[in-house]
């Protein structure tokens, strides 16, 4: 079996994961944003890697589109969730 193969047979059960992961933890905000932009440069890093193997890396403005918008993920919570939040809420482990 070939790298190609493998990397492409990882994606589903990375993807699958990090969105279950997401999922239970949606209730915390900050849980949820930081998950929202993992999944978000994994769906990244998978559009870049079959760029990569299959299309001469023609792919890479829509990878660049995942990983920005990972960011604008973080970007929102820390500017406008996170000041709003009480400083009780940001200790509570759940």
């Amino acid at each position: 079996m070939d790298l190609k193969t493998a990397g492409i047979v990882m994606i589903f059960p990375t993807l699958f994961l990090a969105f279950y992961i997401t999922y239970r933890f949606r209730k915390v905000l900050s849980e949820l944003y930081h998950n929202l932009a993992v999944c978000s440069w994994i769906l990244a890093n998978t559009v870049w890697m079959i760029g990569e193997f299959f299309f001469d890396d023609t792919l890479r403005p829509y990878a660049i589109v995942f990983f920005l918008t990972g960011l604008a993920a973080l970007a929102f919570y820390y500017i406008f969730v996170r000041p709003r939040t009480k400083e009780a809420e940001l200790t509570d482990i759940v």
